[in-house]
């Protein structure tokens, strides 16, 4: 059957679907969410060519744009990827879940041998050819955004029983253990392990009793790190060193809250429409501003403004993927647009916490506009999922 042939079939089907029904069915693309997506791509690779110049200049002699071509790369190749994943359907991911899953530790699993690389003093990347780097843990996140909606969809109304949400707990506290354990990576086992609990939220029926539950666990954190940090400040673990750090900045303003306290200064001295674009100066003093402080740079050259604008883009982004979520065409796509929702949102919190000194440092990037290969090719293919999910949606007219 040649192309002219299906075009006349399917012309006609449609004309009998009207016939019969008085509306034309089309299928549905979120050309929303691909706009907002390509304003924050552009909009943090200026910024990221701002705020990596000054470093760039001094790490890789005298080229101010080495960041910043990479990450133009990393950001082409990520598009073509994402248009590729579109083509992919969804439903396609639920034989290989479980499969991607286990793959997730054995990647994690590489980052303890030969192949694992340590840089900054955390081992969180593998070694590949041609002088690439892997951060496995970016591979775990899909694996639980694939995996767990999965499992809730296998076990059906098992699902939301005591022992089907002890399963689903248990595969994403493992995931969220093997990051922390395989990779030290503290933050990102928190985005892992939220993710699965954001799923699982959005599909029991009893949420009142999940959400008093979080804000305890919220607050009660908040208030034990204050507590801790008052108790242990002979303590010599990175970590509670960073909780003092956080508890008293000012004390440690020289060693572990160096970075903290710059980037307040950088976001106190950008008032409200900030010093202009390219004009920061704590860029020269933060270490690395590219990548989990780039925040704090936009507020000193764009100030408040500048907040409000990222705040409002992802704030876009977040409703497109929840309106995708609440339209799709089954649970398995709701889930899973729910997960990717869940990343995006947690990271972004964390980050502009972790900026504003709310919480301890983390070492969370800000989606799309911190600088990251792995991060941000592992983003695009999360929207490419995303927007297969979207052409399923199927709009009556």
């Amino acid at each position: 059957m040649d192309m002219d042939q299906r075009q006349r079939l399917k012309r006609k089907r449609m004309i009998r679907q009207k016939k019969m029904t008085g509306k034309v069915e089309y299928s549905y693309f979120d050309y929303g969410l691909v706009a907002v997506l390509i304003f924050l791509l552009c909009f943090g690779l200026i910024m990221l060519y701002s705020t990596s110049y000054y470093s760039a200049q001094i790490d890789y002699d005298g080229d101010g744009t080495y960041y910043f071509r990479r990450q133009l790369m990393i950001s082409a190749l990520g598009l073509v990827v994402m248009y590729v994943v579109t083509k992919i359907d969804y439903h396609l991911y639920a034989r290989y879940a479980k499969a991607l899953y286990v793959i997730s530790f054995i990647l994690m699993a590489l980052v303890q041998t030969p192949l694992g690389i340590e840089a900054n003093g955390a081992r969180r990347w593998i070694q590949l050819p041609f002088r690439q780097q892997l951060q496995p843990s970016e591979v775990t996140k899909i694996a639980v955004i694939l995996f767990i909606p999965y499992i809730i969809c296998s076990l059906e109304k098992e699902a939301y029983t005591k022992k089907g949400a002890f399963r689903i707990f248990l595969y994403g506290g493992l995931a969220a253990a093997g990051v922390f354990v395989l990779t030290e990576n503290l933050s990102t086992a928190v985005i892992v392990f939220g993710i699965a609990a954001v799923i699982f939220f959005v599909t029991y029926p009893r949420t009142k009793k999940i959400a008093i539950a979080f804000f305890v666990i919220v607050i009660g954190g908040l208030i034990a790190g204050q507590i801790l940090g008052r108790l242990l400040e002979s303590s010599g673990n990175f970590r509670l060193q960073r909780i003092l750090s956080w508890v008293d900045p000012e004390k440690y303003a020289q060693s572990g809250a160096f970075q903290t306290m710059q980037g307040l200064l950088a976001i106190g001295s950008g008032g409200f429409f900030g010093k202009g674009l390219g004009n920061s100066a704590q860029k020269m003093v933060i270490p690395e501003p590219q990548n989990d402080m780039i925040l704090s740079i936009i507020c000193e050259e764009l100030g408040v403004f500048g907040l409000i604008v990222v705040l409002v883009l992802f704030g876009m982004l977040l409703y497109r993927l929840m309106f995708i979520a609440q339209n799709a065409p089954d649970l398995y796509g709701s889930l899973i647009v729910t997960g990717v929702f869940a990343h995006i949102a947690i990271q972004v919190i964390l980050n502009v916490a972790v900026v504003l000194n709310v919480i301890p440092t983390t070492g969370i990037t800000l989606p799309f506009i911190s600088y990251g290969g792995t991060s941000a090719l592992f983003l695009m293919i999360e929207m490419g999922i995303v927007l297969n999910v979207s052409g399923k949606i199927k709009i009556r007219r």
